[in-house]
């Protein structure tokens, strides 16, 4: 009887292992007291893949707010020597890539031209220009960053791809708060898009690999309207700066439109501006029919 409960208990056991049980056969099943455990496995350790450092990215990224990068030149898409400074003036929106990626680069450099042909289309085709620097040298040549925009479908004449020489590039990519670390499989990188202002500060960074035209729109909207208030070279570029202003983000559409209420908003804020200075004029003009009257 022995013998047969021991056979069944070693049949109970094979089977849970076969289904993936055996750690019920560390128990005693009937009398069978003297069977010793198999020993545990031990779950293989594992390996750490390469990679960058997500909160040191984006604490370098952050730091760089406020900063006005160097004036790097590079080589456009034609070949031409192009400084970052020949784009002051404007705001400016940066970028960075690598041509032999197939999947992050593409569809990131897609979402950014779906959302530069939105604000294109509200606030002007020259308001602002975009830079998309290849960072893995040599391999993005003028030709090669060609290509790339041409296979993403950018045929923006405001949208120059530049490439840095190759003993440039790490000085260039700490001037943006950029980071990137080569992986067996290409590189890791930070996905940001530098908002510049017209001096060639970085105002804000935008994260991500699917930039909507609201998270770029918004801050390019107050670097373009930011003029009001300082003043304006001409009445152009007045009306030009309260359409931009007058512009919100329809996320239906995935485009800018005419927002009316902000248009009644300025005209009710002038109106109240004419007002009071008439009955300031008025009561000036009062002020010194009274003094004259007391000097007579």
């Amino acid at each position: 009887m022995h013998d047969c409960r021991l056979k069944l208990s070693r049949i109970l056991c094979a089977a849970a292992f076969a289904l993936g049980y055996g750690s019920l056969c560390a128990q005693p099943i009937g009398d069978n007291s003297n069977r010793i455990a198999p020993p545990a496995v031990e779950a293989p350790a594992k390996i750490p893949l390469p990679g960058l450092d997500q909160e040191a990215a984006l604490r370098d990224s952050l730091a760089v707010v406020g900063q006005h990068p160097g004036d790097f030149t590079m080589r456009d898409q034609n070949g031409n020597a192009v400084a970052l400074s020949t784009f002051r003036g404007k705001p400016l929106l940066v970028n960075f890539i690598y041509t032999g990626c197939y999947r992050i680069c593409p569809t990131s450099s897609r979402a950014l031209r779906k959302a530069v042909d939105a604000m294109r289309g509200r606030f002007g085709d020259d308001q602002f220009n975009v830079v998309s620097i290849g960072f893995d040298q040599p391999t993005d040549s003028p030709m090669a960053l060609r290509e790339f925009a041409a296979k993403q479908s950018i045929r923006d004449a405001n949208w120059t791809f530049l490439s840095p020489d190759k003993t440039d590039v790490a000085a260039i990519s700490r001037s943006f708060g950029f980071s990137f670390m080569a992986t067996p499989i290409g590189y890791d990188h930070t996905l940001q898009v530098s908002v510049l202002d017209a001096s060639g500060r970085i105002v804000q960074q935008v994260f991500g690999d699917a930039f909507g035209p609201d998270s770029l729109g918004e801050p390019l909207k107050k670097l373009l309207g930011g003029s009001l208030v300082s003043g304006s070279s001409s009445l152009t570029d007045m009306l030009s700066k309260v359409r931009i202003l007058c512009s919100v983000y329809d996320p239906e559409t995935g485009r800018y439109r005419v927002d009316y209420s902000l248009y009644i908003e300025i005209i009710g804020f002038l109106t109240f501006l004419v007002i009071m200075s008439v009955m300031g004029v008025q009561e000036w003009r009062r002020h010194r029919a009274r003094k004259r009257l007391r000097n007579t």
